[in-house]
């Protein structure tokens, strides 16, 4: 019985010891105090792939919403400006038909993108991250065109997690 009871007052001393460890975290936007809200410009789209830039700046803005860290607010009242360059747009097998090894049946999209968020009143560069990745799977379903654009709303929604992340725990 004494064995238990220090065993449970070692515990009680020690709760407040590990619970200390948290103080200094911060739950939310780690960005400085003065950034409440952001203007999102289109995308420059430096890839081969057209219009991806559209379903990239969606995912963003809603992802951005639903993270709730950020308002989301026109050019000439925002905090601060982000600006995003799609790099990269890339197709890669991953699954072949059993019978016929040359049709690919699920290709992977991998985005790549830079971002850069500035201050709007000075300019002064906030967040850069020259590379953030995203990438989705989809199945061949008919002709690759089409089953492409079933694929790009899941590497642009893991591409703007991405982004978002990096925006709000720069610090």
């Amino acid at each position: 019985m004494k064995t238990i009871s220090a065993f449970c007052l070692a515990i009680a001393l020690a709760v407040p010891l590990i619970g200390g460890g948290c103080a200094g975290y911060k739950l939310g936007s780690m960005l400085p105090a003065d950034i409440q809200s952001v203007h999102v410009p289109s995308f420059v789209n430096e890839t081969a792939e057209p219009l991806i830039e559209i379903e990239c700046l969606r995912a963003v803005m809603e992802e951005l919403q639903r993270d709730g860290s950020l308002r989301i607010a026109d050019e000439d009242t925002a905090d601060a400006i982000v600006r995003v360059r799609l790099r990269e747009y890339r197709l890669e097998p991953v699954v072949f038909d059993t019978t016929d090894r040359s049709n690919v049946r699920q290709y992977r999209i991998k985005l790549a993108a830079s971002i850069v968020m500035t201050r709007r009143a000075n300019d002064q560069v906030v967040v850069e991250r020259p590379i953030v990745r995203g990438e989705g799977v989809f199945n061949v379903l008919g002709d690759l065109s089409s089953s492409k654009l079933t694929g790009l709303p899941v590497a642009a929604n893991d591409l703007a997690r991405n982004l978002v992340q990096q925006i709000v725990e720069a610090w």
